[in-house]
């Protein structure tokens, strides 16, 4: 597969997760338990981490959300980021309470000199700020001041960043985000440009699974394909782990997260003698469950045009045809089974990858 060359940006640490150039990309998600749910919320984040998240984020809305940070953090399976809009005392207390970082919108979190008391204390803790700029937050007489609405989240960050770097704080990281998919590429295309901090990446308000999972992957796709983006998130109206779920195959489909299971299935035709549609859902529902040791190649294929090529260049693979199916095994044909025979046969053999890989 051919390899993405990412943007150079500077790296920052959250809770020993590194982010930047030179590190995996990191999957994020965020709860909606209510934070002060200590039970829920930690049940929640040990779903995330077990569907493959490196980074969980909770909403911090009041002083029982930060009250619960103390409980939360050493407990967590996951570096926590509080996320803050309003009130910087929450921040602080956020901070005191152990964070591994912050999600902020410098511009609605107060006067500067509560800027200031934040980023320094960011840096005292030794902890990284995130500088969230969703369209959705950009005031009218904002947009009205640059000649385009990308450019003019591109700047606002910048704006923000300057300030957290002049409080002294320079382990920072931007956003850029908005449900418009178009409009959300151009303002992570801008910022990419005319920076070095690393950038998450994520459209906002996306939407429920179906659609969601469609732009969230048009948009995190296309800036991951030039090489912008160093966490991402995956944003859902659905259940958090859908969210992961969805940001781990973007990744792998990319190239860039070599694990699991890949899927290759033909959208079927008249040639198509087996019900593969049935026969794809079934295999793919099953190997979900597993996490081989290393990332396994899986086709299920539906007739002699592209079939046998596809089935043999996986690492496992079914070619149909009259009744039944050519099973490949790192491309050597196997046999010749009944349609009523495949998927067992196919699965045995997934489980002797697995086991042999």
């Amino acid at each position: 597969m051919t390899e993405v060359n990412r943007r150079p940006t500077r790296t920052i640490s959250v809770g020993g997760v590194k982010i930047g150039s030179g590190h995996p990309i990191s999957i994020q998600s965020m709860c909606n338990t209510k934070t002060a749910d200590i039970e829920a919320t930690l049940a929640q984040l040990h779903a995330l981490a077990a569907a493959g998240a490196q980074l969980g984020r909770l909403a911090v809305p009041d002083t029982a959300a930060a009250e619960a940070l103390a409980t939360l953090v050493p407990q967590s399976p996951l570096p926590l980021i509080a996320d803050i809009h309003f009130d910087y005392r929450l921040a602080l207390a956020a901070i005191k309470a152990g964070v591994a970082g912050l999600r902020i919108n410098p511009g609605n979190i107060g006067a500067p000199e509560r800027v200031r008391m934040v980023a320094q204390a960011a840096q005292a803790a030794g902890i990284p700020i995130r500088i969230g700029v969703n369209a959705g937050s950009v005031r009218p007489e904002q947009w009205q001041q640059f000649a385009s609405r990308p450019e003019a989240m591109a700047q606002l960050a910048l704006q923000q960043a300057n300030m957290l770097e002049e409080a002294g704080l320079s382990a920072i990281k931007i956003s850029l985000k908005s449900s418009n998919i178009p409009e959300m590429v151009a303002a992570y295309r801008r910022i990419a440009q005319l920076c070095d901090y690393p950038l998450h990446i994520g459209a906002t308000e996306a939407g429920t699974l179906f659609r969601g999972s469609l732009k969230n992957a048009m948009g995190i796709g296309t800036l991951l394909l030039e090489g912008i983006g160093d966490t991402i998130r995956v944003s859902l109206t659905d259940d958090p782990v859908r969210e992961v779920e969805v940001a781990k195959e973007i990744l792998m489909m990319l190239g860039l997260r070599r694990s699991g299971w890949q899927f290759v299935s033909c959208p079927t035709c008249g040639r198509t003698e087996i019900d593969l549609i049935a026969l794809a859902q079934k295999v793919e529902e099953t190997l979900a469950a597993y996490e081989p040791q290393r990332p396994l190649t899986v086709a299920v294929m539906g007739c002699a045009v592209n079939g046998p090529g596809e089935a043999a260049d996986a690492d496992l693979g079914v070619a149909g045809g009259k009744n039944g199916g050519l099973l490949f095994v790192h491309g050597e044909k196997k046999g010749f089974y009944p349609e009523a025979e495949l998927l067992q046969r196919l699965l045995a053999e997934a489980k002797r990858l697995m086991d042999n890989p």
